[in-house]
C-alpha cells in the first residue's frame, strides 16, 4: 500500500463481508468515512466503525466528495471490480492513482463467464447503465457473445425487445440475478419468449446471438446502405460515404466536426468505427437534425452531439476537432478557413464538391494551402424501357488537407 495513499476503493460482492480480504476487511473497520451505494454500505455495516455516507443520485462528481476528506482515512465501497464499469474510474479522473489502492473483488462479468463456462476475452462486456439500449446494435452481430449491465429490472426486456426488433428474436438469453449471493438466481430463454414477471434489479443479461445470416447486423466495413438511413436525398452515398471515412482516418476516441451533417450519415459512420470515437453535426435545419438523431439511435450511436446553425459562426466554441468533413456549406465565406484553423495536430480536413462553384473553391484552396485532390464518379445500373444502362452520378470532386 502506498505511503500516500489515504483512500481504499474496495470491491464488495452480493456475499458482503464474508468475500472480502483479511486487508479489505482491516481497511474497512479502520476507516473514518466510507462511502458508497446504499446496497454495498449495507452488505458492510457490520464491519463499519466511521461515518458511512450513501452516494447522492444523480452521483455527480463522486472525486470532489472524496477530496473533501483528504486526508482522512476513506474507504470506497463498489461492485466487484471498482474499475469494470464502476466508479473507480470516476474517482481517478480526478484523485492521482498514489493516493488511492484498490483491492477488486470478482466482477459480475466474471461471475458470468464462470457459471456459462464463457471464455471473457472472446466476449463483449456492454453496460445499459445510464446509456441508452441503442448503444448495443453495433455489437449485435451473428455468433456473438455479450454481457451486458442492466440499468434495472425492466432492461432486460427492453434489450430483448430491442434484439427482435433486429431479427435477432431466437437469441438465447441468461437472465443472471444478483450473481454471488444468496438471491442469485438464473433464467434462460429466447429473447422473442416473455420475460419473468419478477426481476431481480441487480441483474446482467447474457446473449448468444445466432450464428448465420439471420438478424439485420450492421457491416464492419464503411459504406453502409443508402436505405439504412432516412433522409431527404441530401445524403452523402454509399460509395462516396465510404472513400471520405477512408480519408478522414477515424482513430480510436478521436473527435470529428460534421459540418452541414444533412441525415447524419458521415458522422454516425465515424462513430461505429469505434465505441470512443465522438462526432458532433453541425446542421442548421431543424427536420434535419432531428432526423440525424433518429439515425443516429436506430444505427447505435446514440452519443452524436448535434448543434443547431451554420458554419463558420456556429463552429465557435466547439470543442477542438481531428477531423472536419465538410459536405455541405463549403462555399460559405469562412467555412474552409475556419476548420482549417480548428484543426488539432495531426487533424484531416475533407470536402466534398459537387457544383463548379464549390470546385473552384477547393481548387484554390488546393493551390493555397497543399493537400490533395481527388474526383470520383459513380454509375448505378438503371433501366431504359426493357433494357439495361449503366447511369452515371454527379461526380465529387474531394479535396484533402492534413494539419
Amino acid at each position: 500500500m502506498s505511503r500516500q495513499a489515504w483512500i481504499s476503493i474496495l470491491g464488495i460482492g452480493e456475499d458482503g463481508v464474508d468475500g472480502l480480504s483479511g486487508l479489505a476487511r482491516g481497511l474497512l473497520s479502520g476507516a473514518e468515512c466510507v462511502f458508497g451505494g446504499a446496497r454495498h454500505l449495507a452488505l458492510a455495516r457490520e464491519l463499519i466503525r466511521g461515518e458511512a455516507t450513501a452516494w447522492p443520485v444523480p452521483l455527480g462528481d463522486p472525486a470532489a466528495l472524496l477530496l473533501s476528506r483528504r486526508p482522512q482515512r476513506c474507504v470506497v465501497l463498489a461492485s466487484g471490480d471498482p474499475f469494470w464499469f464502476g466508479v473507480g474510474s470516476l474517482l481517478a479522473r480526478g484523485i492521482p492513482a498514489d493516493e488511492f489502492v484498490c483491492l477488486p473483488q470478482p466482477s459480475s462479468f466474471s461471475l458470468a463467464g464462470a457459471r456459462l463456462g464463457w471464455s471473457l476475452q472472446a466476449t463483449r462486456t456492454l453496460s445499459v447503465c445510464g446509456r441508452p439500449i441503442e448503444a448495443l446494435v453495433p455489437a449485435l452481430q451473428p455468433g456473438a457473445r455479450l454481457l451486458v449491465l442492466c440499468a434495472d429490472a425492466s432492461s432486460p426486456a427492453a434489450i430483448a425487445g430491442l434484439l427482435t426488433e433486429r431479427g435477432f428474436g431466437a437469441a438465447t438469453l441468461h437472465v443472471m440475478q444478483a450473481l454471488g449471493g444468496p438471491r442469485e438466481a438464473i433464467v434462460t430463454l429466447r429473447a422473442d419468449q416473455p420475460m419473468p414477471e419478477a426481476i431481480d434489479p441487480l441483474v446482467l443479461l447474457a446473449i448468444a446471438l445466432p450464428s448465420g445470416p439471420a438478424g439485420r447486423a450492421l457491416p464492419l466495413a464503411c459504406g453502409l446502405d443508402d436505405a439504412a438511413f432516412q433522409h431527404d436525398g441530401q445524403m452523402t452515398r454509399r460509395e462516396i460515404r465510404a472513400l471520405t471515412l477512408s480519408a478522414l482516418a477515424p482513430r480510436q476516441g478521436e473527435l470529428l466536426w460534421d459540418v452541414g451533417c444533412g441525415s447524419g450519415s458521415i458522422a454516425i459512420e465515424w462513430m461505429l468505427c469505434h465505441p470512443q470515437c465522438r462526432a458532433i453535426g453541425i446542421e442548421p435545419d431543424p427536420q434535419r437534425r432531428a432526423r440525424a438523431a433518429r439515425n443516429a439511435r436506430a444505427l447505435g450511436a446514440p452519443g452524436l452531439e448535434l448543434r443547431a446553425g451554420a458554419a463558420p459562426l456556429a463552429l465557435d466554441g466547439l470543442p477542438r476537432p481531428d477531423a472536419v468533413f465538410i459536405g455541405g456549406g463549403a462555399s460559405d465565406p469562412g467555412v474552409l478557413d475556419t476548420a482549417r484553423a480548428a484543426l488539432s495536430p495531426g487533424g484531416r480536413l475533407v470536402a466534398n464538391a459537387v457544383t463548379l462553384e464549390t470546385e473552384a473553391l477547393l481548387i484554390g484552396h488546393q493551390a493555397s494551402h497543399g493537400g490533395s485532390l481527388a474526383r470520383f464518379g459513380i454509375d448505378r445500373l438503371d433501366s431504359i424501357g426493357s433494357m439495361h444502362a449503366l447511369r452515371p452520378a454527379m461526380r465529387i470532386l474531394q479535396w484533402v488537407w492534413h494539419a
